[in-house]
């Protein structure tokens, strides 16, 4: 069942070609839509993170992979507005981000959250999903509650099906199987707050560079990162 709302238009570039942190809260209520031989899953986003490079802004922000300049790990940052930086956390999660920024710019925002809206079935079997065991059989994971199949960034990943590092660099705003939706307007109820398990100053409220939409149940739990408290209390 598809629930898209009305209201939406396809991202374009210039409209992706600003910092992060202006990007950030206009992709809230947009809808990310993946098509794959599986069939099409599609998450209205609630929760995002901003994230700047090397040079990207006034503020230097040392919680960016990009915070040293340019590798190879986060070449696609440094790239074109509109394609999907997409990287592996702890060694197991593909997480997904929207490249923001002029060209050579580095900048991305880390999709956080989201409510699936079409393709529920098929986002609850990849979330389902598991390797087989030391006896070699695959064993289900627990039902999982609609409000968690795309909470959390991994999550968001593997039910949309994204994958680093064959997804990495995908454009989203070209029209193919990848296709990124916003809002006309400003979503509603749009607030900020410090980024989610980000280590040290950068997971403070120094940086108040998450955005999500209040109330909405598919927004993360805050969990400080390593070293924010105290950064916190010393700063």
């Amino acid at each position: 069942m598809t629930r898209v709302a009305d209201g939406l238009h396809l991202a374009t570039r210039e409209e992706l070609s600003g910092l992060p942190l202006e990007v950030a809260p206009r992709l809230l209520g947009g809808v990310l839509r993946v098509e794959t031989v599986d069939g099409a899953v599609a998450i209205r986003i609630t929760e995002v993170e901003a994230y700047h490079g090397r040079g990207t802004g006034d503020v230097p922000d040392p919680g960016s992979h990009a915070r040293m300049g340019r590798t190879e790990r986060n070449a696609t940052m440094w790239g074109e507005p509109g394609h999907l930086y997409i990287y592996l956390s702890h060694g197991i999660h593909s997480c997904v981000n929207v490249v923001c920024g002029p060209d050579g710019i580095a900048g991305g925002v880390l999709l956080r959250g989201g409510e699936v809206v079409e393709g529920v079935d098929l986002a609850r079997r990849r979330r389902q999903q598991r390797k087989p065991g030391a006896d070699g059989a695959v064993r289900c994971a627990p039902t999982i509650a609609d409000r968690d199949l795309a909470r959390g960034p991994g999550r968001l990943g593997q039910a949309i099906g994204l994958r680093h590092p064959a997804d990495d660099g995908v454009d989203a705003v070209s029209g193919g199987r990848v296709s990124l939706r916003l809002r006309n307007d400003l979503a509603p109820g749009i607030t900020t707050g410090p980024r989610v398990g980000v280590a040290g100053v950068a997971g403070t409220s120094a940086y108040p560079w998450r955005f999500f939409l209040a109330g909405d149940p598919t927004v993360s739990v805050f969990r400080a990162g390593r070293g924010a408290v105290e950064a916190a209390a010393a700063g």
